[in-house]
Order: structure tokens, then C-alpha cells, then sequence
């Protein structure tokens, strides 16, 4: 068994409402809650399961918000319960993750804080494993490292890291690069040239710094944010923790960790990137979910019951919450039943099912989302 890393901690924020998921995944009961993959564990308890052996219980810790915290708590019920921090209201990345950052580092001084995701996917954990700690060793020694995953295509969907020359005399880390610069999601053309080049990695908002070198750039970077952020951990383990949340967390800059800090940092030459693949998704679209379903196998992906489901000469995906659903004919097609609500798309417009949420929420119904 892998021993665990010494003063990593690892922050999940779980977050946002995966619309492109929708009707499937709602507001209420947002992807990182859900099974997409017929796993038997969520998207949540899947993250949770490939880092604790890395942190162990006592270096994990949750960032959520205030409804979804008691569901978070009980997917994960090891999980200390101070470990679970709920959020007033979606502020973006950034302050989620300073926030946990400032708790940490007030109980180790030595801390390296690592964020991911609580909804992407991870095939090969041994590897995944691997990269975190090279990553950490290279966090050690000051820099801001993400890991970028190794682009299979020239995707439009993520956006990318530009790395450069080889960082040299890093003890346990032989693969990092100096990053050059992050670019946001590119135009297909664009991609295929980045990919061709071989300079790229797909950004997968994977970050891994030391707790005071993040606080120290916050500092810099968005120093309203810092002071803000600092005061309320301040205030964490005493009796106006909640009065002080309640009237600082509002006013803080709403922003992702990307902008805030990482697009500065890497122009000034301190940040470096593990380059990995390890077959990694961040579940985007049921395009995705279609992907991880089928391995790439080709056919008909199903989510749910297999029996309630019937398809001929069909392929795609179907997401059923019990109800028969026969598919004929149709190739690519995406199927998405629940008990109010009906999707029915292509694949290949996968990426634009958030257009119906916007759709449904003019027209005033917020049941639906």
C-alpha cells in the first residue's frame, strides 16, 4: 500500500449544477452527487476514493454548498465533519479554495494544498498517483504545478497549457515542465495545431502548491480576496465564525483560481506542470458520460436499469430513472428520462444542453432545474 504523502492535504470543491447534464443532474442533486458510470459510487466518492490513500482521512477536506453539504456528509461518512465546509454562496473557485487553504495552513504551517474536482473522471489511479507526487515535490520547492493531461485529440471543450523547457534538479519529479502560459478553450483549428505541436497538455484545473506560496500569491494577485479570506479563518474557531462568514463571504471577489492567480503566476515564470495521462474526464456532457459508459467501444451506453431499456440498431446513450425506453434506429442518439423531464439530442449537440436550462428558467420554471 502506498504510504501517504507527508503535510499534503487535498481540497475538493463540489460545486455548480452541471447543466450540460441536465435533466439528469439538477441544482438540488448536482453531478458530484450522482453515478453516471453504473460504478455503485458517485462522482464524488470516486474522487474521494482514489485520494484518500494519498492524504488519508485527516488531509481531505470538502468545500460545498450550504444545501448540498449534509448529502456531502453523508456519501462520505469517514470523513470528519469539520472537513466538510459549506459555502454561503457559489463564489467561484478561487475564494473556495483560499478558504480551505487558510484553514489548513493554520493547523500546519508545512501544508501543500492540492484541489480537483469532485465530478471528473480518472482511469488509471496508479498513475494519477504518481503525478500528485511529483507534483508536491515540485510545490515543495515553491512553484504553482498543475498536471496536464497528455490531449488524445484536438479537443474544443478544455482549455490548455503551453509548457516549456524541463525544470531541472527536482528531486522525485522527472517529468516537470515550466508552463509558459494558459489559453483558454481554442477554435478547432487552433487546437489541432497545439496538439500537433506537442507543446500542450489539456488543463484540468488540477492545482498543487504549498499552502503559504497560494496565500502568498493571493496576496499579490487579489489582496481584497486575501484580506477576506484570512479574517474569516481567523474567526473559524470562535463564536462569531458565522456572523463573520455570513458578512465577509458576499463580498469577495468572485473568481476562478485560473485568473485569480495561475495566468499571473505562470507569466511571471512560477509555474510548472506534471504532463500525464492517465485516462481522465471531466464528464462535460453525456457525450462523456457515453465515453465512460462504453469505453470507447461503440453502441449503446446505458445508465440505470439495462432491462427497462430496449435499442435496435441504435447507439448512443440512454439515461433512464425506470421507465421502458425503446431506441430504434438511431445512431448517436442521447435519451435522458427522469421523472419530470425528457431529453432527447444527438451527441454531437451534446455540448449545448445548457441552452434548455437557460430555456426553462426564463419561461419561470424553476422546478425543472
Amino acid at each position: 500500500m502506498e504510504a501517504i504523502v507527508p503535510s499534503l492535504h487535498a481540497i475538493i470543491p463540489a460545486g455548480g449544477a452541471g447543466t450540460r447534464l441536465w435533466p439528469v443532474s439538477r441544482a438540488g442533486h448536482p453531478k458530484f452527487l450522482l453515478d453516471l458510470t453504473g460504478a455503485g459510487r458517485s462522482l464524488l466518492q470516486q474522487t474521494y476514493d482514489r485520494l484518500l490513500p494519498l492524504v488519508g482521512t485527516d488531509g481531505l477536506h470538502v468545500i460545498t454548498g450550504v444545501r448540498h453539504a449534509e448529502a456531502v456528509r453523508t456519501q462520505l461518512p469517514d470523513l470528519p465533519a469539520d472537513h466538510v465546509v459549506a459555502e454561503p454562496s457559489p463564489r467561484d473557485s478561487m475564494p473556495a479554495i483560499a478558504l480551505m487553504t487558510a484553514l489548513v495552513h493554520r493547523r500546519d504551517a508545512e501544508a501543500v494544498v492540492a484541489s480537483f474536482a469532485s465530478d471528473h473522471l480518472v482511469e488509471d489511479v496508479d498513475t494519477f498517483h504518481d503525478a500528485v507526487r511529483q507534483a508536491t515535490e515540485v510545490a515543495r520547492a515553491g512553484y504553482l504545478v498543475t498536471i496536464g493531461i497528455d490531449p488524445d485529440e484536438p479537443s474544443t471543450a478544455y482549455g490548455y497549457i503551453e509548457a516549456a523547457e524541463h525544470l531541472e534538479d527536482i528531486a522525485g519529479a522527472p517529468d516537470v515542465l515550466a508552463v509558459r502560459r494558459f489559453v483558454e478553450k481554442p477554435p478547432a483549428d487552433v487546437a489541432r495545431e497545439y496538439v500537433d505541436s506537442g507543446r500542450y497538455r489539456w488543463n484540468a484545473g488540477m492545482f498543487v502548491v504549498r499552502a503559504d506560496v497560494l496565500l502568498d500569491h493571493l496576496g499579490r494577485e487579489q489582496p481584497r480576496l486575501h484580506a477576506g479570506v484570512l479574517a474569516i479563518a481567523e474567526a473559524w474557531d470562535g463564536p462569531h465564525r458565522d456572523q463573520v462568514l455570513a458578512e465577509l463571504w458576499p463580498t469577495l471577489t468572485k473568481i476562478a483560481i485560473d485568473h485569480a492567480i495561475a495566468e499571473p503566476v505562470a507569466a511571471a515564470g512560477g509555474v510548472a506542470v506534471v504532463p500525464a495521462s492517465f485516462g481522465w474526464s471531466d464528464i462535460g456532457d453525456f457525450a462523456a458520460v457515453a465515453e465512460a459508459v462504453l469505453g470507447g467501444k461503440g453502441g449503446l451506453g446505458i445508465v440505470g436499469d439495462p432491462q427497462a431499456v430496449a435499442a435496435v440498431d441504435g447507439s448512443g446513450i440512454v439515461v433512464t430513472s425506470g421507465r421502458t425506453v425503446s431506441v430504434l434506429g438511431i445512431d448517436d442518439v442521447v435519451v435522458v428520462d427522469t421523472p419530470d423531464a425528457l431529453l432527447v439530442t444527438t451527441m454531437a449537440r451534446a455540448q449545448q444542453v445548457k441552452a434548455l436550462v437557460d430555456h426553462w428558467r426564463d419561461a419561470g420554471r424553476e422546478d425543472l432545474l
